[in-house]
């Protein structure tokens, strides 16, 4: 099912017996935090905090954190049935038109429901029934979170930051931080990969430098985390949102800009940067599990708040993992695996752990058929978007599960000559990296943890496996009860 917005997806988690109210007073400051990290890490339920002292304003947090929940997020009760669906929308793709009067309908009938997923204009919105502008612009309103002790002050943490590529118009969606300096001005996170950063570098050789830009917090779950997802430039998240959740976005023009903001958003802050305005941002308890440091970044200016009535202010808090970010990023991960798959075919499956943040290494398990081939894998997918930014890539043989990781620790210390087996680069690495000698640039590892054979002139024999055969393992199975274990 689509849901409509955060209530209807609130609604339905508690009905599932997925999310606490807590009514007791807590402090925007520290104190969420702590609880929330603690339910997180136990994997417990969504909160809804309804005595933010100080705020009228209820909060949402921990809506993703485990995978069950990101599942019914997206609709389904598995993430793998949003996988098959994009990879049968490209394999169609690939295909062209089947023939055939069965094929062709089927497509057609593809086609058609594709086109209704895309993002719909309505020219009222509940996100606009409140508008606030001028001088009662007030960001102390909503009970932004301070995280933890040494951040620089409040940050919002979970908006969709919507921009236009100064160039082509193209709409980009991004989750970047927001550091609230005042009731009308935040820092706007943009690291120097992502796409947003470079709209901002755009705008700068332009005459008019002002970059209008709309923060939408809450609407339907898809579209929130849809801002997370590492698309390339030039395709519209809002679209891709539309896709997955079989249903298209519904989407209201700002009424301070020609942009457009998701029509069921809980609040939307309209305003501008000026590229060349930069202020300290930071320091930031990250998802690295540690301090962001105070560093330079755009300036956001507000203009505009609108909200619904009652608003509710949906937000995440980030650290040591795994915390809720981990569980949206693994949803991203098993979703891009065919589009992974359709560029780099001889990939089975990849896995992207908690403890790695992402960029920190990649498991990869391949079909590998040839000499270099490893090798091979590990370039093209340094070369692919925000790939590109991953120090390690372990590249396994084809039958190992990369999702088990006592697996992984196993092959990598049998199946790995050090001199032989490990290959260096160099390259831009994440804004978050601390431990690079420069910023944004570094050195990189592949690891070739695959079985060495003749493909790859050895002359030395590889050892098999220790398997029991399956006709003693069947015996076994249909034994058991009898031995009285």
């Amino acid at each position: 099912m689509a849901f409509k917005d955060l209530r209807e997806f609130i609604t339905f988690l508690e009905k599932k017996g997925d999310l606490r109210r807590i009514t007791q007073q807590v402090s925007r400051d520290l104190e969420i935090t702590e609880i929330t990290d603690r339910v997180v890490k136990s994997d417990g339920p969504a909160l809804l905090f309804e005595n933010v002292d100080g705020y009228e304003i209820p909060l949402a947090i921990n809506l993703f954190g485990t995978h069950q929940r990101m599942a019914w997020a997206l609709g389904v009760e598995d993430i793998d049935e949003i996988s098959n669906r994009v990879k049968d929308l490209l394999e169609m793709a690939k295909a062209g038109t089947p023939d055939g009067i069965t094929g062709k309908l089927k497509a057609l009938g593809e086609i058609v429901g594709i086109a209704k997923t895309k993002p719909k204009l309505v020219s009222k919105a509940p996100c606009q029934e409140v508008v606030i502008t001028g001088a009662d612009v007030d960001l102390e309103s909503l009970p932004t979170l301070k995280c933890w002790p040494e951040d620089a002050g409040r940050f919002i943490t979970l908006p969709l930051v919507i921009s236009h590529d100064p160039e082509t118009c193209s709409r980009n969606v991004g989750t970047y931080r927001m550091q609230v300096y005042d009731r009308k001005t935040t820092g706007m996170h943009w690291q120097s990969h992502r796409n947003a950063a470079r709209h901002f570098r755009e705008g700068e050789a332009r005459e008019d430098h002002r970059l209008d830009v709309a923060v939408a917090l809450g609407g339907d779950p898809v579209t929130i985390w849809a801002g997370s997802m590492p698309l390339p430039p030039g395709i519209d998240e809002i679209m891709v949102a539309g896709i997955l959740r079989q249903q298209a976005v519904e989407m209201v023009k700002c009424k301070t800009s020609d942009l457009e903001v998701p029509a069921h958003a809980e609040i939307v802050l309209e305003g501008y940067v000026v590229p060349g305005e930069n202020r300290s941002e930071g320091p930031f308890g990250d998802h690295t599990g540690y301090y962001s440091l105070e560093d330079s970044y755009p300036v956001f200016h507000i203009e505009a708040i609108t909200h619904r009535r009652e608003p509710i202010y949906p937000t995440t808090i980030v650290g040591r993992p795994p915390t809720e970010d981990y569980f949206m990023g693994h949803a991203s991960e098993r979703v891009m695996l065919p589009a992974l798959q359709m560029t780099v075919p001889e990939i089975v499956d990849y896995n992207m752990p908690a403890e790695g943040i992402f960029t920190n290494y990649v498991l990869v398990s391949v079909k590998k058929e040839y000499p270099g081939h490893v090798q091979k894998v590990m370039y093209a997918l340094w070369g692919l978007g925000q790939m590109s930014l991953v120090k390690a890539i372990v590249v396994f043989d084809e039958h190992v599960d990369v999702h088990d990781l006592s697996e992984i620790a196993w092959r990598l210390g049998a199946n790995v000559d050090p001199r032989r087996d490990i290959i260096f680069v160099d390259g831009p690495i994440d804004d978050l990296d601390h431990a690079s000698s420069n910023p944004r640039y570094g050195s990189k590892i592949g690891i070739d943890a695959t079985a060495k054979t003749e493909i790859e002139g050895r002359s030395r024999e590889w050892p098999p496996e220790i398997m029991m055969t399956d006709e003693i393992k069947e015996l076994v199975d249909s034994k058991w009860p009898s031995y009285g274990i």
